[in-house]
């Protein structure tokens, strides 16, 4: 018996019990699949005369949105269309590792022209999103870097509906580069941006009325950088973080994301015009991370106001409570990331002292 034979022998009990708690079942695999994604290559206009080849589903980037009852046993099936395996990761979902889409759980990858059927129950409700999960390496036109990216919004037993309308953006830089920033370090840059596949001023604007109450789901689907998007005038009512509900919602003037991050927020249009909403760094927003809000029944430029360049604080939407204080005192722990060769290599200072 191989080694990882008997290791997936002693796992199985323990992979049966967490199946039985979270009530995982598989529907009949004999049966139509509720939701068919196709990976091929793609050509996506940006802006006009920006044509981006990459890797898409569907024939678009992002994806398209899958909206999935909470519970409700669903079958998709995944057609590989390109000369390399590729992975579907179902980020956000309680499932098997089998079908999480991580190579490093053991999730079998969907060959070169070839396909295969995840079924699952989709939970827990909320914004989650589906994506590849295989890794770039040196190659920055793979994985996340590519258009393999979309919503997948689990609908809640239950919804207040406390909104007129409903907004999914999703956030991308493309054309990835290294671009040096002194002292030996490289950074991924990007050429362009995009909401929703179409660069500031390409697509369509966001339509709404004086008065609404829009939900603006929102994704950071980059590879590798932070956002801080805003609306001139407007304010952001944060309801939920990476699908979850925040214990207390709160207002903000503008909202920052990591990569793979998601916030729902709910926007009052009370204030009529043109305005962009974007990225408030303006080479990111100039090079097309924004879209147009407008209002009706207004024809005037889009415009935009530079926003405070107040910190985010995710604490703010927590319990109103006071932390107790440590009783071992406080440990100083601090993240960098620097450049080895060829290499990106994490690094970590615990009390002064650096691990590679």
């Amino acid at each position: 018996m191989e080694r990882r034979e008997f290791l997936a022998l002693l796992a199985a009990p323990a992979y049966a019990e967490m199946v039985r708690r979270i009530g995982w079942q598989a529907p009949p695999e004999n049966q139509k699949a509720e939701v068919t994604l196709r990976i091929s290559a793609i050509e996506l206009e940006v802006a006009q005369g920006k044509m981006i080849k990459t890797t898409g589903y569907n024939g678009s980037a992002p994806g398209p949105i899958l909206r999935l009852p909470e519970g409700k046993p669903v079958r998709v099936d995944v057609f590989n269309d390109t000369k390399i395996p590729e992975l579907v990761h179902w980020h956000g979902l309680f499932v098997p590792s089998e079908l999480d889409g991580s190579a490093e759980e053991g999730t079998p990858t969907v060959p070169p022209g070839g396909m295969r059927r995840y079924s699952f129950l989709p939970r827990p409700s909320g914004t989650r999103w589906y994506h590849s999960h295989i890794s770039a390496g040196r190659d920055m036109k793979r994985a996340t870097y590519t258009g393999q990216f979309g919503f997948l919004y689990i609908e809640p037993k239950e919804d207040s509906g406390e909104y007129d309308a409903e907004v999914f953006l999703a956030l991308h830089g493309w054309d990835a580069y290294l671009s040096s920033q002194g002292e030996g370090t490289l950074e991924v840059m990007y050429r362009a941006y995009s909401m929703n596949g179409h660069a500031l001023g390409s697509g369509e604007p966001i339509r709404v009325k004086e008065g609404q109450n829009v939900l603006l789901r929102i994704l950071n689907a980059s590879a590798t950088e932070q956002h801080r998007i805003a609306l001139p005038g407007h304010k952001f009512k944060v309801l939920a973080l990476d699908g979850n509900a925040v214990a207390v919602p709160r207002e903000v003037d503008t909202i920052v994301m990591g990569p793979a991050e998601r916030v729902d927020a709910v926007v009052t249009m009370n204030r009529p015009g043109v305005w962009i909403l974007g990225e408030a760094a303006d080479a990111t927003r100039n090079a097309g991370l924004g879209v147009v809000v407008e209002y009706a029944n207004r024809g005037e430029a889009p415009q935009w106001n530079a926003p405070e360049n107040t910190p985010w604080d995710y604490t703010l939407f927590g319990h109103e409570r006071e932390s107790p204080q440590p009783t071992g005192g406080v440990v100083p722990l601090v993240f960098r990331k620097k450049f080895a060769g060829h290499n990106w290599v994490d690094n970590w200072t615990i009390n002064g002292k650096s691990f590679p």
